[in-house]
C-alpha cells in the first residue's frame, strides 16, 4: 500500500510517482542492524529548546507497531566511553562534559565559554549519558558493518555533525558521525559521507579536510543560515583538496529538483571515489514544514535519498541528524527504515503510545506545501557542473596501505557469545538470558507466521545483544583492514575562514593527486 493517496504537489515525488530506485530491485533482503535505548527518551535539553530526543522514542514507536522488528536485528549499544570520544575529541573537553552537570556548572564558568555550551548546547541533567547514547550506537554500527555482520545499520539517535574537536556546537556536543568513520576506517580504504541535512555537516567535513581516505558531500543551505559554512569553493586541503564536496542550496528546493542535483552528483562521485563504505546523515529539518528548516521536501523525496545510496550495495550507516517537527521526524525515520529493511508501510499510522501526535489524518506521509523555489534550474546546474569539474582532479580511488586491524573496546563487546551479565545472576538466570537473546536476534524470515506471543508494542524492545559467538575474527568481506591506527588520518583543528579560503579555488589543468 502507497504511503499516500492525495496528488502530488507540483514538483514532489508523489505517493502515486514510482521513485527511481535504479538497482536495489535487484538486490537480496538487506541484513539490517537497528540501534535503540530506551533511556534517550529522558533527556531535555531545556525549555522551549528545538532539539528534543523524545522524537527518537517516537520514531521508535512507530518502528516496532508497524511490525519492522521481524525483518531486522534490534540492539542497545553499549554507550560510548571517555577513551573512545577521545579518538576524536580532546581528553579536556571529553572530561568537561563528564563531570559538568546543572548544578556544578557555576564552577566551570571559564570552561562555558571555551567549550561553546551555553544556550544553543545547554547543560542538561545526564548530558554525558545522553552523548554516550548517540555515540556508542554510531561506533558499534560501525563495527558491525566493517566485521559484516549486517549491511545496513541504522542509528537515529546519531547523526550529530557540528560537534568539534574541542566544542559543541549547533545542538551537538560528541559527533558520532566522525568516530563512526573512524571504526569504518580500520577496515575499509574510503568511506564516503553524504548529509542531506539542511545545515551543512560542517564538524565532519571539518575533521577530515585534510585526507583523502573520507570524502565528505553536503547538500544544504547556505547564506544567512547557521553554520555559514559549506560554499562550492570549500573543496579541502592538503592531501584532501578536492575531497570535500558541497552543494549550497537556496529556500523552497522541491523532490525534483533535490532529486536531479542528488543523483547525479553522489553517482559521479561513487566512479570517481569507488568508496568501500557509506554513512548517510539522514537530518529530517530538510523536510517541508519543519521549525527551523526552509526546504520543501516531502517524505518520499528525502527517503529517495536513502533508497539510491542504499542500491549501491555497499555497507551503509544510516544516521539521524536535525529535524524539529517531531511528528514529521518520526515518520521519515520510520519509513526510512522500512526501506532498510525492504518493507512497504501501510499509510494510516499504526495505533502507538504517541498516536495522538499524528493526528488529524494520522496519515504517515509528510506533504509538501506551496512555498516557492528559489533554486532556478540555471543555479542547479551552475553549482552541478563545478562540482563535476573538481571531481575530476581527484584521483580515482586513492590508495592506502594495508595494516591489521587493532582491537578495541566494542570489539570485545562484540566476541562475546552472549551480552554483559551481572556477575551476581545465577547459572538458571544465565541460561534464561541466553535463550531470550537467541530469540531476539532471530530476524523473521518473509512469508512466515507472525502470531507469535511475543510479538507487539514492547515485546522486543531494549533487548541487549552484543554479538554472535565471537568465533569470526575477520570482517567477513574479503576486504583487508587497511589501516592499523585510524587516528593517523589527519583530523583537523578549527579552521579559520582564512585557512579555508586559500587554495580552495580548482586550478585548471593540474595534475590528479597522487
Amino acid at each position: 500500500m502507497s504511503a499516500a493517496t492525495a496528488p502530488a504537489a507540483p514538483g514532489s515525488l508523489g505517493a502515486s510517482d514510482p521513485l527511481h530506485w535504479p538497482t536495489s530491485s535487484n538486490q537480496p533482503p538487506k541484513r539490517v542492524c537497528y540501534f535503540f535505548d530506551s533511556d534517550i527518551g529522558n533527556y531535555h535539553y531545556g525549555p522551549g529548546h528545538p532539539m528534543k530526543p523524545t522524537r527518537i522514542r517516537m520514531c521508535h514507536s512507530l518502528v516496532m507497531n508497524y511490525g519492522l522488528y521481524k525483518k531486522m536485528e534490534i540492539f542497545r549499544a553499549k554507550p560510548a566511553t571517555k577513551r573512545e570520544m577521545s579518538q576524536f575529541h580532546t581528553d579536556e573537553y571529553v572530561e568537561f562534559l563528564s563531570r559538568v552537570s546543572p548544578d556544578t556548572i557555576e564552577n566551570y564558568i571559564r570552561e562555558q565559554e571555551k567549550f561553546n555550551v551555553g544556550d544553543d548546547c545547554p547543560v542538561f541533567d545526564g548530558l554525558f549519558e545522553y552523548c554516550s547514547i548517540s555515540a556508542g550506537g554510531s561506533m558499534e554500527g560501525a563495527a558491525r558493518l566493517s566485521r559484516d555482520k549486517c549491511d545496513i545499520a541504522i542509528n537515529w539517535a546519531g547523526g550529530l555533525h557540528h560537534a568539534k574537536k574541542g566544542e559543541a556546537s549547533g545542538f551537538s556536543y560528541i559527533n558520532d558521525i566522525v568516530l563512526g568513520i573512524l571504526e569504518l576506517l580500520r577496515y575499509h580504504p574510503r568511506v564516503l559521507y553524504i548529509d542531506i541535512d539542511v545545515h551543512h555537516g560542517d564538524g565532519v567535513e571539518e575533521a577530515f579536510y585534510t585526507t583523502d581516505r573520507v570524502m565528505t558531500c553536503s547538500f544544504h543551505k547556505y547564506g544567512d543560515f547557521f553554520p555559514g559554512t559549506g560554499e562550492v569553493r570549500d573543496i579541502g586541503l592538503n592531501k584532501g583538496r578536492y575531497y570535500s564536496c558541497n552543494f549550497p542550496l537556496r529556500d523552497g528546493i522541491t523532490d525534483e529538483n533535490y532529486k536531479s542535483i542528488f543523483e547525479p552528483v553522489i553517482n559521479r562521485i561513487m566512479e570517481f571515489y569507488q568508496p568501500s563504505a557509506i554513512v548517510l546523515q539522514c537530518g529530517s529539518d530538510s523536510l517541508a514544514g519543519d521549525k527551523i528548516g526552509s526546504f520543501n521536501l516531502s517524505m518520499r523525496g528525502h527517503a529517495n535519498c536513502v533508497e539510491f545510496v542504499k542500491s549501491f550495495g555497499l555497507p551503509l550507516l544510516l544516521l539521524g541528524g536535525g529535524g524539529y517537527t517531531m511528528r514529521n521526524v518520526s515518520r521519515a525515520w520510520a519509513f526510512e527504515t522500512g526501506l532498510a529493511a525492504g518493507q512497504e508501510l501501510n499509510s494510516q499510522v499504526p495505533v502507538n503510545e504517541y498516536y495522538e501526535y499524528f493526528g488529524p489524518d494520522y496519515n504517515l506521509d509528510v506533504r509538501p506545501n506551496n512555498m516557492e523555489d528559489l533554486n532556478t534550474r540555471e543555479y542547479l546546474d551552475k553549482i552541478k557542473i563545478q562540482i563535476f569539474e573538481n571531481l575530476r582532479h581527484t584521483a580515482h580511488a586513492p590508495s592506502v596501505q594495508g595494516h591489521v586491524a587493532p582491537t578495541m573496546l566494542h570489539d570485545d563487546a562484540m566476541d562475546e557469545d552472549e551480552d554483559r551479565i551481572q556477575e551476581g545472576d545465577d547459572a538458571m538466570d544465565v541460561r534464561a538470558s541466553k535463550d531470550q537473546r537467541r530469540r531476539d536476534r532471530r530476524v523473521q524470515k518473509s512469508g512466515e507466521l507472525s502470531d507469535s506471543e511475543d510479538e507487539g508494542e514492547g515485546g522486543r524492545r531494549d533487548r541487549r545483544d552484543h554479538g554472535e559467538d565471537g568465533k569470526d575474527k575477520s570482517n567477513g568481506s574479503g576486504v583487508t583492514p587497511p589501516s592499523g591506527d585510524p587516528a593517523k588520518v589527519s583530523i583537523m583543528a578549527p579552521l579559520h575562514d582564512a585557512q579555508r579560503q586559500e587554495n580552495n579555488s580548482p586550478v585548471e589543468g593540474q595534475a590528479p593527486l597522487p
